[in-house]
């Protein structure tokens, strides 16, 4: 199996055209650029006090959005949450402000939809990057372009889609 990884799957969130939609399925991510702002957060540093880790991200989301593109993605909520996700639920409202739609997933609904354990970005309906991790990082994504399976994960959106909540609401 080939894994898109570096500039060309930064590339993925630059080429495509309408909807950019992720399914996140961790309850702990290991990012490297996330370790610092993480260990500030659990000091009791305020999450928005310095999101410049995160600006580039927030930078390319506000572009695309503004140029009428969609980022959106329903993030799986363990039950009760870990400690990373309750990390996340204090950066979210950044994602948000930069355009993209967040919606969230109580674990034990997704696990009774048989949704994957594994995170995946849908880009226009047409392509699929289903992400692989190591213990410490991103380890790359496997590109999906299958019509059959692309439709499997369209079918997975929309049930994650219609059983997730606002993230506005979740709070």
């Amino acid at each position: 199996m080939s894994l898109v990884r570096g500039e060309d799957f930064a590339n993925l969130f630059r080429q495509f055209s309408h909807t950019a939609w992720r399914w996140e399925a961790q309850g702990t991510y290991h990012q490297p650029g996330e370790v610092e702002p993480w260990q500030r957060w659990r000091e009791g540093i305020p999450v928005l006090a310095d999101l410049e880790w995160l600006r580039p991200w927030l930078d390319d989301v506000r572009t695309a959005t503004q140029a009428g593109k969609r980022f959106e993605r329903v993030r799986m909520m363990t039950e009760p949450p870990t400690e990373y996700l309750r990390w996340q639920l204090e950066v979210t409202p950044a994602n948000i402000e930069a355009g993209e739609v967040m919606r969230i997933l109580p674990e034990s609904v997704a696990r009774n939809l048989g949704l994957p354990d594994q995170d995946f970005w849908l880009f226009d309906d047409e392509r699929v990057a289903v992400l692989h991790f190591t213990v410490d990082d991103l380890k790359g994504a496997e590109i999906i372009t299958d019509a059959s399976a692309v439709s499997q994960y369209r079918s997975w959106r929309d049930l994650a889609v219609r059983h997730s909540v606002p993230f506005e609401e979740y709070k």
